[in-house]
């Protein structure tokens, strides 16, 4: 039996290369007679840059750049395919990592450093940019990576209106005079995790908005600052960013690429199975193990692991999914690519202990379904 193991990361406590060895550590301990392939993914969220360098035998870029505050900061973006290819990841200049919980806030962070990032594969004449836009700290619309490519953003009087969300309230026009002319030259593909648009009750701001620190105030003034930014980017360009599909990840960044850059927006998972290859993996595959930190209704959005199991559904290979936490009212009979899932945690505890034992939950469970699969094989 060969079995491909294939999770995502789990969000503030394991690295999807960490969970898969959680993972083949329970089946090994289980004695089930089999070989392992680890094949950690992503979908556009956190941990695209680590896993596509380490499947594509790429590098790490050291560079220094600002934070969504401002604060300078050593982070890194990958080079792959023969320094063809650059990884940009919003969460290593521009994401929740570098805030503590009293540094949330919406409305002054800025994605300026992931533009610093990509002026950075510029300047190594790197002209084939793939973005992940996951665990952003900012709903600043995108502006700020603009700012840092040379645009600017102006109020009514022709003063640059600053950076972060706040002055998108005051936002008059669009300046793309001194925008980096490398970028005219250059192909950006960006990776979603989300389908949510820029706009609405489902846009970046109401549903995103809290997870970054804004209250329902603070919501109001984001969503009045995004609809803002859409009315000047129409008036200009004649592009309506309101209702694009993937638009509202990482607070509006997506939307504002696609109209002045002209990214790509792609469901991340299909992109990045894709890129590293996946179906090849499956070939030789018996059984298809995944996992996340939660399994709920976003998991059917295009989420790592749902998109693995597709894979994996249409080549006959049945489906085994992990997952940190399952909502009580979960509808299961909806996620038909997975032939059974199991919840990791064996009861309930404060969410910091559940984070700390992750690894430990996930090798006690995969040793279990080991124990389970040898029994079935013996009573077959």
């Amino acid at each position: 039996m060969h079995i491909i193991i294939a999770p995502n990361t789990f969000k503030h406590s394991l690295s999807a290369f960490d969970v898969a060895e959680a993972i083949e550590v329970g089946f090994r301990k289980s004695g089930l007679t089999a070989t392992y392939t680890l094949f950690p993914i992503a979908d556009g969220g956190e941990g695209i840059t680590d896993i596509l360098v380490r499947q594509l035998n790429g590098k790490l870029e050291a560079v220094t750049v600002q934070d969504p505050l401002g604060r300078p900061i050593i982070t890194s973006f990958g080079v792959i395919r023969e320094n063809q290819i650059a990884v940009i990841e919003l969460a290593r200049a521009s994401g929740l990592r570098w805030l503590q919980k009293d540094e949330l806030i919406p409305l002054l962070a800025s994605t300026y450093g992931t533009g610093q990032l990509m002026k950075q594969a510029l300047d190594l004449n790197i002209r084939e940019l793939v973005m992940g836009l996951g665990n952003s700290a900012t709903v600043d619309g995108g502006i700020g990576i603009l700012q840092a490519l040379g645009a600017r953003f102006l109020n009514e009087a022709g003063e640059t209106i600053g950076q972060g969300a706040e002055g998108l309230l005051n936002l008059h026009s669009i300046d793309l005079a001194g925008l980096d002319e490398r970028l005219s030259d250059c192909t950006i593909t960006v990776a979603c995790d989300v389908e949510n648009p820029l706009l609405g009750p489902m846009g970046a701001a109401p549903v995103f908005g809290p997870q970054k620190g804004a209250d329902a105030p603070t919501v109001e003034i984001l969503e009045r600052g995004l609809t803002r930014l859409n009315q000047v980017v129409k008036k200009q360009l004649g592009i309506d960013m309101a209702d694009r599909v993937h638009g509202g990840a990482a607070g509006g960044t997506a939307a504002l690429l696609a109209a002045i850059l002209g990214a790509d927006l792609v469901p991340g998972v299909d992109y990045l199975l894709d890129l590293t290859n996946f179906s090849d993996a499956l070939t030789e595959a018996d059984l298809l193990v995944t996992a996340e930190g939660g399994l709920d209704e976003q998991t059917l959005a295009g989420k790592g692991p749902y998109g693995v199991a597709r894979q994996a559904k249409s080549k006959n290979i049945p489906v085994i999914a992990l997952a940190g936490q399952i909502p009580a009212k979960l509808d299961i009979s909806r996620f038909v690519y997975f032939d059974a899932v199991f919840p990791i945690a064996t009861g309930p505890v404060p969410l910091e202990q559940a984070l700390a034992l992750t690894a430990e939950n996930l090798t006690r469970t995969a040793w279990q379904i080991g124990n389970l699969m040898q029994l079935n094989l013996r009573t077959s």
